[in-house]
């Protein structure tokens, strides 16, 4: 099985699924973005102010995910994205990708509305399908972050109609993400880490 590919620290400490061989193509075809990808995730620690302080635009979840990527390369990215018959043009806007390199796409969903995956999901759909990217990955949290939510007193924050695995695997089983190959990391309780 490709997810073996992963180290085993990784295979321990986030739930790993995939579709459409994501993890081959990024580790066969991809080998520095795979490098990149492995040592953030070998350095995030789930700490406990970041839970406890409340939100603002971007959680520090996020920031700090973002932040180790972009020291690799990767950034923030916009497609200009159009359908031309004979010479109508349809513009077709794509959102934002959170981290973007070399046709690899990355999302981060740690506390938004449900709903973000499905935005995401299209996202991936429509750039695979048009040949700007090879795969679509989502970091997002593992179920059980919520018995540590709820044990911090901050478990109405991170409510059932938020963001984690449970809302998310539904969605890609049923064929959301259409043909792009699409990789899912779930931070799990074991990367918890209490700094105050």
């Amino acid at each position: 099985m490709s997810i073996d590919l992963f180290p085993e620290f990784v295979r321990n400490n986030y739930e790993i699924h995939e579709w459409k061989h994501a993890t081959t193509i990024l580790h066969g075809d991809f080998p520095e973005e795979w490098s990149n990808l492995l040592e953030t995730l070998n350095g995030f620690r789930l700490k406990k102010s970041w839970i406890t302080i409340g939100g603002g635009r971007k959680s520090l979840v996020a920031e700090w995910l973002d932040s180790k990527l972009n020291e690799f390369g990767w950034s923030e990215k916009s497609f200009d994205t159009k359908m031309v018959v004979d010479n109508d043009v349809n513009l077709s806007p794509t959102h934002k990708i959170d981290c973007y390199k070399n046709r690899i796409a990355l999302e981060i969903e740690w506390n938004n509305k449900d709903p973000f995956y499905d935005r995401d999901l299209n996202n991936f759909r429509l750039l695979f399908d048009l040949r700007a990217i090879s795969v679509g990955i989502i970091i997002t949290r593992s179920d059980e972050l919520q018995e540590i939510f709820n044990e911090l007193g901050r478990g109405s924050s991170y409510g059932a109609s938020t963001t984690h695995m449970g809302k998310l695997l539904p969605r890609i089983q049923g064929g959301s993400g259409g043909g792009c190959p699409i990789l899912v990391l779930g931070i799990k309780k074991s990367l918890f880490e209490k700094d105050v």
